[in-house]
């Protein structure tokens, strides 16, 4: 497993498969690049798909200071620039989301195009999730969590009859302390006054039923950013990208080739 190594000294794991021009896909909150294997092969007829293990997560390091979204940005291109990239096109989906708004910010000359799924800007506004699912989260035993988080993520239609194994709903080899690191680098994420300066190409995706991070989110950051464009997934959840991958697959893959004026 090849490591990069972070601006603090920190190794993050990566990982690239597939050939092609590079497309960096970044998971959610306290998951490592595992969110990415049902959907990542939709991606490499066309392009070398990049992801990585958040630090606290996978094999990278676990260092016990805090965490942010700018600095898992600032992970991200560590990775980069192990791999010899100098450019790539970036789809963060749920805080990954979060993650490359700040790449696309910090880093504007290292994204092509940039995709946001199921993400939000943050801060004081955007549009939080109820307070009942917060609750029922906190409360809740992790076999609990796992069923609350499997509601969110998937329709019941999808999930009936099926029985894992689940990428999206967490590392369970994650230390308690990492993952409490997690969780508050994504409640801390404000990109709102920095979300005008993202120069690069922009496309917002987000299911219409996504409550766990509310689907309103999704016009905020199209208004935001010069020239984004917004694609609503009618009855989708927060895992969009993997239940209607057979539309949201095709769709990024349409937008990263899309002629330039287009």
């Amino acid at each position: 497993m090849p490591h990069a190594t972070a601006p603090d000294g920190t190794r993050i794991a990566y990982q690239a498969e597939g050939t092609g021009a590079p497309l960096v896909l970044l998971a959610g909150q306290a998951n490592t690049h595992r969110w990415w294997d049902p959907v990542r092969a939709d991606f490499h007829a066309a392009r070398r798909t990049v992801t990585l293990d958040y630090r606290g997560t996978g094999d990278s390091d676990k260092p016990r200071d805090e965490y942010s979204t700018r600095q898992f940005a600032d992970d991200t291109v560590a990775v980069l620039d192990d791999l010899g990239v100098d450019r790539a096109d970036v789809y963060g989906t749920s805080m990954g989301g979060r993650v490359a708004q700040w790449i696309a910010v910090r880093h504007p000359d290292r994204v092509r195009r940039l995709v946001l799924g199921c993400t939000t800007p943050g801060g004081p506004h955007s549009v939080p999730r109820d307070e009942a699912v917060s609750r029922s989260l906190a409360r809740a035993t992790p076999r609990e969590a796992a069923r609350i988080l499997l509601d969110l993520m998937y329709t019941p239609a999808w999930l009936e009859g099926r029985h894992g194994p689940w990428t999206t709903i967490g590392d369970p080899d994650m230390p308690v302390y990492a993952r409490r690191r997690h969780f508050t680098a994504s409640e801390r994420h404000d990109a709102w006054d920095a979300l005008p300066r993202i120069t690069a190409p922009t496309l917002v995706v987000h299911g219409t039923d996504d409550t766990f991070n509310p689907a309103a989110n999704a016009p905020l950051l199209a208004d935001r950013i010069p020239g984004a464009r917004l694609h609503l997934l009618p009855g989708a959840r927060h895992a969009y990208f993997e239940e209607f991958h057979a539309v949201a697959s095709p769709l990024v893959l349409g937008f990263l080739d899309a002629p330039a004026d287009a």
